[in-house]
């Protein structure tokens, strides 16, 4: 068994997020995922169809950003470590998210981790 950690950093969408009033319009938020992936082996050839594409977690998520709004960042980050965890290799997800325009002196996140 070969376990790899493929990471998605600081991906960066408009979305809207959040409970205030202040959060009714679309606002920046940075997202980091990370997925522990186990493969029967290492990969036997340079070739991304040997390992998981993390494209369709960058698409997924821009998808999921302009589809939907949410209240909680713990609602939002379920959601993605729902959508990584379709690809049935993936073991544990890490998912970050932070939004930086809520406060003049501080950007608040949120974190989760799930394992199957």
């Amino acid at each position: 068994m070969a376990e790899y950690t493929t990471i998605l950093e600081g991906l960066e969408v408009r979305m809207l997020l959040g409970i205030h009033p202040h959060e009714q319009a679309p606002q920046r938020v940075r997202l980091t995922v990370e997925m522990t992936v186990d493969y029967p082996s290492p990969p036997r050839c340079d070739a991304i169809s040997e390992v998981l594409d993390y494209d369709f977690v960058r698409e997924r998520i821009r998808a999921l950003s302009e589809a939907r709004g949410f209240a909680l960042q713990e609602t939002l980050l379920d959601t993605i470590a729902a959508l990584c965890f379709e690809d049935p290799r993936v073991r544990r997800v890490r998912v970050r998210s932070v939004k930086p325009d809520i406060y003049p002196d501080a950007a608040v996140g949120c974190e989760i981790v799930r394992t199957r």
